[in-house]
């Protein structure tokens, strides 16, 4: 159909979008017409298929194509009033939802037998015994069924929630500034929602978070990556990027950061905050994993007492991933403008699932089961940052908290171009460019250490990394 050059300063990427969008608009591929398959346009092309994903989810976005279920991908058939407001020296970048195709393609083909590069934890690592008792005393009781239970959610389990965060990360709030909502992901839909407006520029860390990239790139956010460091922020690169733009927002995680599992130290926070009301902008604070934190810390909340913070948390990570219950906190303010949103978006949250959280936590078994998550979490850590220093790998920090390690390999410049090779062999990887903001190629990659624990998997992969570690010295 068109060449690509590999060897060319415009990424890959770029290169395929603007080949097909060529071949759209001179009508070689009609309206109506099939593109190739994602994984015939990789081998015709000799790119990794993580490539063509990225470039038919673009397209898919700007509406040139459009995703057919299992059919695969045809040409818009309203393509042709879409081109015309394009130019060639426009911004393709930014992508609008390939991290969500990944997660939804990749990250849910549970049957692989190996999966470093998911984002959960194995079955048997769950809360599974306190969940069953949870819904043995939920299913003895009175159920309410004719009602939506209350707006801001399970009254007791705010309650609960609202000391548990105060005694452990000295978070002083009232349950009236804290909302339980579906999962975390749910909060954070509704802080972006609520705080951000098409056109906004929002400060998000680089590396970070798919999933909260996807969301604030469909509200329409310019995302603007604040480098991490082993160390934490770089702050004064975030000084130069505040001296350029006015940011609606901050969306951050301090603490066992994903992907790199870094935590920023207290002085950090404390310049954060000070920034943050110097410029005017708000700070969301996505603490998910402070379940798996051996040793608690001051964290931007209960600095700044909730005037400028938004709070993140959920019990989903260390229950089980299927409990979709999160939480948010914030100034009683901006918490109206956040439970009117929820209302109107979704109603209410699931009240009985609620009540099984609740029972579930203030079951006695509980902080046994999350000393021995980090228990478990810590001697992981030290299993696979073994295996990683035998295969060359580069740690970005050495850590034993949390379910990530960041790493990447001197001679694999592009970790993506192993995921073809890794599935085959059964192995599901992160690769490093789902993280990054401008979604450019990196050799750093996710290592899920709750699912990387097992020799053999190691060995496989170990192939694998020969493999192009032979074909990058060539």
């Amino acid at each position: 159909m068109f060449e690509l050059h590999p060897d060319a300063p415009t990424p890959l990427v770029n290169q395929i979008i603007d080949g097909l969008r060529a071949l759209i608009d001179n009508q070689t591929l009609k309206p109506g017409a099939k593109v190739p398959s994602i994984r015939a346009f990789a081998a015709t092309y000799s790119v990794s298929t993580f490539t063509v994903v990225e470039a038919y989810d673009r397209l898919v976005a700007q509406g040139l194509l459009v995703s057919r279920g299992n059919a695969g991908f045809f040409v818009n058939r309203a393509a042709g009033e879409l081109l015309e407001p394009h130019h060639p020296d426009a911004d393709t970048s930014r992508p609008s939802f390939n991290s969500e195709w990944y997660l939804q393609q990749i990250f849910e083909t549970r049957q692989l037998p190996y999966k470093p590069g998911c984002g959960w934890l194995p079955n048997e690592w769950m809360y599974e015994d306190g969940l069953r008792r949870g819904m043995r005393q939920v299913a003895g009781s009175p159920l309410e069924l004719s009602g939506y239970g209350d707006p801001m959610g399970l009254p007791e389990l705010r309650t609960l929630t609202a000391q548990n965060l105060q005694q452990e990360l000295s978070i002083v709030a009232n349950p009236a500034q804290l909302m339980l909502t579906h999962g975390a992901s749910q909060a954070l839909d509704l802080a972006v929602r609520t705080l951000v407006r098409p056109g906004d520029v929002v400060l998000v860390d680089d590396p970070g978070y798919p999933n909260l990239m996807s969301i604030l790139r469909f509200q329409g956010a310019t995302l603007i990556g604040v480098p991490r460091t082993p160390a934490g922020y770089d702050l004064n690169h975030l000084e130069r990027l505040l001296a350029h733009h006015r940011p609606t927002a901050f969306f951050t995680q301090p603490h066992l950061h994903s992907p790199t599992c870094s935590r920023t130290p207290l002085p950090q926070l404390h310049r954060l905050l000070q920034l943050a009301s110097q410029h005017g902008f708000r700070l969301v604070e996505n603490n998910l994993y402070a379940d798996m934190v051996a040793e608690p810390q001051p964290c931007l909340a209960s600095l700044d007492h909730l005037q400028q913070v938004v709070y993140v948390g959920s019990y989903s990570k260390s229950i089980s991933p299927n409990v979709r219950v999160g939480y948010l906190l914030a100034n009683p303010d901006l918490m109206q403008q956040l439970l009117s949103l929820k209302m109107r978006s979704g109603l209410t949250t699931s009240q009985v699932m609620e009540r099984v959280v609740y029972a579930a936590v203030i079951d006695g078994r509980w902080r046994k089961h999350l000393k021995r998550l980090r228990q478990r979490l810590a001697e992981a850590h030290q299993q696979v940052g073994r295996h990683l220093h035998r295969l060359g790998f580069e740690l970005f920090i050495e850590s034993d908290e949390g379910m990530y390690v960041w790493t990447r390999h001197p001679a694999i410049p592009d970790s993506a171009a192993l995921l073809d090779d890794a599935l085959e062999k059964g192995i599901m990887l992160g690769p490093g460019q789902l993280f990054m903001v401008d979604a450019q190629a990196t050799g750093w990659m996710r290592f899920n250490v709750a699912f990387s624990t097992d020799p053999a998997m190691w060995e496989l992969l170990e192939k694998v990394l020969v493999k192009h570690v032979r074909r990058s010295t060539l």
